[in-house]
């Protein structure tokens, strides 16, 4: 069954090749680049991301590639949005340390139920040998707890701190396009041993909850280009479920 979905798995890229990347990435270019270099370079980020190399399993398609995405693109909102705040410099280059770290550590319990609790609990403990304050770990731990779909969201106790939240579930959720059909399902079939009959016979719902997550982003950028990100990942899940039509049914 996993050699069948690995190859699906590979389909299912090529025919993503063919189309255009999220225009995020255009438009953003600078923030993304600016993400990049302070996760390449930041020495608490690579003591972090060490770590989570070494504990994360890549079950359900949540693994070390998510992360890194999350990661980053986290960083480059928080960039976009500390910037039309009005942020301080000072501000934002602390925020980029808290908003990457949240992004590392918001699938460490990703195998247990309600992964996102049971992270922000575990991250309070972990990040005491870490040179953050009590507030900077309340800020990671909130936010991690607060990046589930269709949960309440609990309000953080400053403005810099509610941005962490919000651009840490945008980026998770940006995942939700592109990703989603190129690598999360297909390694979640996998490890699930699903037929890929069921996968063809529930596509249409899961479609359903693809389009309610359009609604959900939460900054001014996740919105304009969150939903952008899913039309996009539904457009190429046509593609595939076509090619899987004829290939299985």
């Amino acid at each position: 069954m996993q050699s069948i979905y690995r190859d699906i798995q590979k389909k299912a890229l090529k025919i993503a090749s063919g189309f255009p990347p999220p225009v995020f990435y255009r438009d953003f270019k600078y923030a993304c680049e600016s993400s990049r270099v302070f996760f390449d370079t930041d020495p608490i980020i690579a003591n972090l991301k060490k770590y989570v190399e070494s504990t994360i399993e890549n079950d359900f398609g949540h693994g070390m590639d998510h992360v890194v995405k999350v990661t980053l693109d986290a960083g480059a909102l928080l960039l976009i949005e500390g910037k039309n705040s009005g942020f301080k410099e000072n501000i934002i280059h602390r925020s980029m340390l808290i908003i990457q770290s949240a992004g590392l550590l918001h699938d460490i319990k990703r195998k247990e139920k309600e992964h996102a609790l049971q992270g922000s609990i575990f991250v309070k403990d972990l990040l005491k040998s870490y040179p953050f304050t009590p507030g900077e770990i309340l800020d990671i731990s909130m936010a991690i707890k607060n990046h589930e779909a269709f949960k309440p969201v609990d309000p953080l106790n400053s403005p810099e701190g509610n941005l962490v939240s919000d651009c840490l579930y945008d980026a998770d959720k940006f995942r939700w396009g592109p990703d989603n059909f190129t690598h999360t399902v297909w390694d979640m079939l996998a490890y699930s041993k699903t037929p890929i009959k069921n996968f063809i016979d529930y596509y249409p719902k899961s479609i359903e909850g693809l389009v309610k997550i359009k609604e959900t982003f939460r900054t001014p950028t996740g919105k304009k280009y969150g939903p952008r990100f899913i039309d996009l990942g539904i457009e190429m899940g046509e593609w595939i479920l076509a090619d899987l039509k004829e290939t299985f049914v």
